[in-house]
């Protein structure tokens, strides 16, 4: 059985995940005008809803499919959507998983409201429990995702970024909301530290990606960090191995830099630290009851083709 299959036949997902679309409808939908149409467009594009998943697997057996579980699904995939929608307009992307980007189909005015519009719903989602701690858990990873965009920006066009100030950005953008997902779900801070650790496993993992330039598999166009001087891993170790890279990464205009970038070895080299912060994540898992899924997640991730 492959990892991603273990996952999917653990008891009861199924159920859960067609709660937490049916939330994800209503809470888009529950504003009618353009920002819930974009929401809902956003929303039928689809997504591997990794987060909601460690809402569901972080949470104990039996509390599953409970409100609080559903709700906290639905809020951490919220706040993914408006990262995604900002991001696409940051980057002036044209396509997100195959389809238009509300940036690209309704204008930068009307994405960066719609992206705010997805981080209220989120907000409206939590708030709803009741639950003092699940509001400050997913305030704390959107605080965390703003501190973490405003470092990438610092960083764009800086060939000479640290290795540690790329991770950095990585925990704060990307791990921590997968942090905010499995305490919402359990509480423990072992598995606080198992979604930080495959948060950072997952994004080295999509900036690898990013390098293939493979339109079919990820959905979207390749080779738009180096485009956007952004340092991630494998532009940052290819860059101090070829002086062309160095200069692309910096702004410069350099034709052939992703294929010098692929021949470099660079994606090896991050592919194999992304293995690491993999194996971080399994090493928080002593006396988790469902550790099998959760194990079999880190290696979904560090070897996923989309």
């Amino acid at each position: 059985m492959s990892a991603l299959a273990s996952i999917r036949a653990a008891p009861g997902l199924d159920a859960y995940m067609d709660l937490l679309e049916e939330r994800l409808e209503q809470a888009v939908a529950a504003r009618r005008g353009l920002l819930s149409e974009i929401g809902i467009e956003t929303l039928a594009a689809g997504g591997k809803r990794l987060r909601p998943l460690l809402v569901f697997l972080a949470a104990p057996r039996a509390q599953r499919n409970s409100e609080l579980a559903v709700a906290a699904g639905a809020a951490v995939e919220l706040v993914h959507m408006a990262t995604l929608v900002h991001d696409d307009l940051l980057d002036a992307a044209d396509i997100r998983r195959g389809s238009p980007t509300a940036w690209a189909a309704y204008g930068a005015d009307a994405a960066k409201a719609a992206g705010d519009y997805l981080f209220a719903c989120a907000f409206t989602q939590i708030a709803r429990t009741g639950d003092p701690r699940a509001v400050a858990l997913l305030a704390d990873a959107a605080l965390a995702l703003a501190r973490g965009e405003a470092l990438q920006r610092g960083q764009a066009f800086r060939p000479d970024t640290s290795v540690e100030d790329y991770l950095a950005r990585c925990s704060l953008k990307t791990g921590k909301l997968f942090e905010a997902a499995c305490l919402l779900g359990a509480g423990s801070r072992r598995l606080g530290a198992f979604g930080l650790a495959l948060g950072i496993a997952f994004q080295i993992a999509d900036d690898i990606l990013d390098c293939t330039g493979d339109h079919e598999a990820t959905g979207k166009a390749g080779g738009v960090d180096l485009k956007d001087g952004t340092p991630t891993l494998p532009l940052i170790f290819a860059a101090r191995r070829d002086p062309v890279v160095w200069r692309a990464l910096a702004g410069d205009d350099v034709p052939d830099a992703l294929e010098r970038v692929q021949s470099s070895g660079a994606l090896d080299d991050a592919r194999e630290l992304a293995h690491v912060f993999a194996a971080q994540a399994r090493a928080a898992l002593d006396g988790e009851p469902d550790r099998a899924s959760l194990e079999a997640l880190t290696h979904a991730v560090v070897e996923r083709e989309a």
